[in-house]
């Protein structure tokens, strides 16, 4: 005998994809009827009636392959807008119908913020792939950028029209600017010239009426919430413009690479005295990661450090003898080369690639993983790094980045815009673990870094313990729904944003009382303006 409640299961079914079509076809005429320009159903509106289509735009930038996993909600459909018109109507239309929105520009947050939401439904990607044109003006010192360019384009277009200019901002070249730069956007020039955040002069943002407003109609309290306030809180980034930085015709780089047998826990401690402190022309990070032993057996850890030097190697060699001849560089450890190419050089892209790879926008890593990260305000002791390598040695595929401050960095205030992790800093840390199929148990994985991540406190910032907010980390808490309170809120707020948290909560609470744009860490406005 079948039960009721079973035979009714296709019922189910059925009204649920009848109604998510309903949904997909009123919102397409929605965007139709406000939009300035025609949209083209056929390369922007994507569902999962077409299957093939829809996953691979759906999977197209994400860089945490967790997120996309059969388990995890799925959006509605997926709108890829091609002019400004198009993104103005994607929110009066998510309004309007009810159906939430998600933003997404490069695809690299962590815990997959821009296209997966947990707790509202349904929901809808705006993917800002297509909104990615470079204005660069040299004679002005300044590029207007669209938010969904990637870094790497930038640098390449840059560099199209001058070798003695750049920017500022990421390693990763993959990363799309409009994301990148909400979260501060640190690179290896930043103890010359600050974050790329530091380096905006105007943008043009759509708000949460699908007015498009640039600094002057946003105003000045807006306009320093989006430099550095995280993506998806305070309105929709269109472009961005950015100060172009001076670079020199030569820059040298380097990297060596040290294991536990030839000193790397002493070498790693000077490092930290020193890395923050040495000429501000210099950024000198660490990459650390198990490795063979080679002949021995078994596995060692590697500190690799990979540096950028704005400058010859005759100079970089005078000041690394003076400050950090610990690492033990020599003539034949630098490649001079330019900017542009120190920008392949520093993502990890093989010797001798051409610049022109940077105009592919693609990313180097995708993998399944769960990250975590820190401030750094003293040296972490030797005989906690020892604990340190022990506990790196026990995870399959683990990894860290040191990444130095000091500089330029130390000379801004807190509040100068909203990334707080200023003077006193004396580097951050990315915490990685990665595994590399589907099928594989997370949760080995995800309890180790826990594990890794409550063994570290005592050696890092506190009270509070700081993260940055480029990587989110859910640990540190969510919203759960639309009215998330300020004091649950403020637990994960704190630790990016520090003092800055309480006038991030003001700004949204003027500019976004009913908290449209939202998602699982995003400010939320006082309660009772929603």
């Amino acid at each position: 005998m079948v039960s009721l409640s079973s035979s009714l299961f296709p019922l189910f079914f059925l009204l649920l994809s009848a109604a998510s079509a309903l949904t997909q076809e009123q919102f397409f005429q929605c965007l139709s009827l406000n939009s300035k320009i025609p949209i083209p159903q056929a390369t922007a509106f994507f569902t999962p009636k077409n299957i093939s289509s829809f996953t691979a735009v759906l999977s197209s930038t994400a860089q945490n392959l967790r997120y996309l996993l059969p388990s995890v909600p799925k959006p509605e459909f997926v709108f890829v807008p091609v002019h400004e018109s198009h993104v103005q109507a994607a929110v009066i239309c998510s309004k309007k119908l009810g159906v939430h929105l998600r933003v997404r520009s490069g695809g690299h947050d962590y815990e997959g913020l821009s296209y997966v939401s947990e707790f509202e439904f349904p929901f809808f990607i705006l993917d800002l792939a297509k909104l990615r044109s470079i204005n660069v003006d040299i004679q002005d010192n300044s590029a207007w950028i669209q938010a969904g360019a990637t870094i790497g384009e930038v640098y390449y277009r840059i560099s199209e029209k001058s070798q003695r200019h750049g920017f500022p901002a990421g390693l990763c070249t993959s990363l799309g600017v409009g994301g990148h730069i909400t979260g501060g956007a640190y690179g290896s020039m930043m103890r010359k010239y600050g974050l790329g955040a530091d380096n905006v002069v105007d943008a043009r943002i759509v708000d949460v009426n699908g007015r498009i407003l640039d600094r002057k109609a946003m105003g000045e309290d807006h306009f320093w919430a989006i430099r550095g306030g995280g993506g998806g809180s305070f309105g929709i980034i269109l472009w961005w413009k950015i100060k172009l930085v001076p670079v020199p015709p030569t820059v040298t780089v380097f990297t060596v690479t040290k294991n536990l047998t030839q000193g790397a826990t002493k070498i790693l401690y000077k490092w930290q005295q020193i890395a923050d402190k040495i000429d501000e022309n210099l950024f000198i990070r660490v990459i650390i990661q198990p490795a063979s032993a080679g002949a021995k057996g078994g596995r060692t850890i590697t500190t690799s450090y990979n540096a950028l030097f704005l400058g010859g190697a005759n100079k970089l060699l005078q000041i690394m003898q003076k400050s950090f001849p610990e690492l033990g560089l020599t003539r034949k450890d630098c490649t001079e080369t330019s900017w542009i190419k120190s920008v392949l050089y520093i993502a990890g892209y093989p010797n001798g690639t051409s610049p022109e790879i940077l105009l592919q926008g693609k990313s180097l890593f995708k993998n399944y993983f769960k990250a975590k990260s820190d401030f750094v305000k003293n040296p972490i002791p030797e005989t906690a790094l020892e604990g340190l390598w022990k506990r790196l040695l026990k995870e399959q595929s683990p990894l860290t980045i040191w990444n130095p401050y000091g500089g330029k960095m130390s000379r801004f205030a807190e509040s100068e815009i909203p990334f707080p992790h200023r003077n006193g800093t004396l580097f951050k840390i990315q915490w990685l673990s990665f595994w590399q199929e589907p099928k594989e148990n997370a949760k080995p994985h995800m309890e180790w870094i826990r594990r890794l991540y409550n063994y570290m406190g005592p050696y890092v910032s506190g009270n509070p313990r700081e993260a940055y907010v480029n990587y989110r980390d859910l640990d540190l808490g969510m919203n759960r729904n639309k009215n998330v309170s300020y004091i649950r809120a403020s637990v994960w707020g704190s630790k990016y944003f520090k003092d800055n948290f309480s006038r991030l909560v003001r700004v949204k609470t003027k500019v976004d009382p009913d908290n449209f744009f939202r998602h699982e860490q995003s400010i939320p406005p006082l309660p009772h303006a929603q």
